[in-house]
């Protein structure tokens, strides 16, 4: 069955060139990328970062840097490894041109650094500009293991500088790392969805010196829905109506970057349609009409996508890892990414998956945000299990 993003069959119009026109010098003239500061690194960044997890074509990336873009964000785990592999032969000729990231999601220090040189390998590079800890979500997941690793790494030249990026807890993530001192650059999940706090959170961090990055900027991504995909059942298009909001991805964007206290956001991006209508948001600021397309399009997926607020813990009374569960779920849902999803979903500790969901009366974890959890949960359990 053919997929196809269908993001754009649903933007504004008026936002987004046709493809083509990305072959045509005027296109990266139409749009001047915006460069940032990023932290106290000496880096200076496009504002729009391209994430690479989505990604299997390498003419996108190619194509993204001749548009300006400068920032790449890749990690080991992305796509079995390959994912690395595809950009590192993309960028070739380009390394002393680009900010080049990777990221670990390893717990010790000596698988860290093996990761590391198998990601150095893989991207065809001695270094890597910036080494994320990956998914650490709680203080005592940086521990002075892994951060040993970064300083033994920075020392032998094969990073410039050290990053954590965490999904979930994000003002109290952003402070510690902070607080710690040996971070350069953290990468946070942030998105129109979230608690004011969190806006706060990263200008406080920024003013330590500490780079900032945005991920997760999409909410979710749930404009792309994939008309006819076996994932939605019998009636895809009635899912595809209540989510569905034109302009909304744009605008998330917008309203990501107007926080001056963000040096860059990175965006999944799979073509070049997508590319085309990133690069495009860069040329208007954020403004009224994107505010109301904002709040129309946060009433529709209330009921869906976790903000990783923190608030429920993650887990709840019986184990069940309530917030990777619903996070593994928008990459399936959001992303189209159901076999990396799944992957991930089996990973999970035993007993720790909504299996059990089925013997409890009710929910144990009300969502302050209005998330349907017991329904998301049953969703992740059927699709996955």
């Amino acid at each position: 069955m053919e997929r196809r993003s269908s993001r754009r069959s649903f933007l504004g119009a008026g936002l987004a060139l046709p493809a083509a026109t990305l072959a045509s010098s005027q296109s990266r003239d139409a749009v001047k990328l915006e460069h940032r500061h990023l932290g106290k690194t000496g880096l200076k960044v496009t504002s729009l970062g391209f994430g690479c997890m989505l990604v299997s074509d390498p003419i996108v990336v190619e194509k993204a840097y001749d548009l300006g873009i400068n920032y790449f964000d890749t990690a080991r785990l992305y796509q079995n490894g390959n994912n690395e592999r595809m950009v590192g032969a993309a960028l070739k000729g380009k390394r002393d041109k680009v900010v080049l990231t990777s990221k670990t999601r390893t717990f010790t220090k000596q698988d860290a650094l093996s990761e590391l040189d198998t990601s150095l390998r893989e991207l065809g590079t001695d270094y890597l500009d910036i080494w994320f800890l990956h998914i650490k979500n709680e203080p005592a997941d940086v521990t002075e293991e892994l951060l040993d690793a970064q300083r033994i790494a920075k020392q032998a030249g094969k990073i410039r500088f050290a990053g954590v990026s965490f999904h979930l807890n994000m003002a109290t993530m952003l402070a510690h790392v902070a607080k710690l001192g040996q971070t350069d650059v953290a990468l946070a999940s942030y998105n129109f969805t979230m608690d004011p706090a969190v806006s706060e959170a990263i200008r406080a961090a920024r003013k330590t010196g500490m780079g900032v990055v945005a991920m997760k900027v999409m909410a979710g991504g749930y404009a792309r829905i994939l008309k006819g995909d076996r994932l939605y059942g019998q009636k895809p298009n009635e899912l595809l109506s209540r989510l569905k909001q034109p302009g909304a991805m744009l605008s998330a964007l917008k309203w990501v970057l107007r926080n001056e206290s963000v040096d860059t956001a990175i965006i999944g991006i799979t073509d070049l349609d997508e590319l085309d209508e990133d690069i495009r948001a860069m040329a208007e600021p954020f403004g009224k009409d994107d505010e109301k397309v904002l709040t129309a399009y946060l009433d529709r997926i209330r009921p869906l996508y976790c903000r990783m607020c923190g608030e429920c813990g993650g887990v709840c009374e019986r184990g069940v890892r309530v917030a990777d569960s619903l996070r593994l779920l928008t990459y399936a849902d959001g992303y189209g990414q159901f076999a990396m999803a799944r992957d991930e979903f089996l990973r999970l500790p035993e007993g720790s998956g909504p299996d059990v969901c089925g013997s409890c009366d009710e929910c144990t974890v009300q969502c302050p945000n209005g998330v349907d959890v017991r329904a998301r949960l049953t969703r992740a359990q059927e699709l996955f299990a």
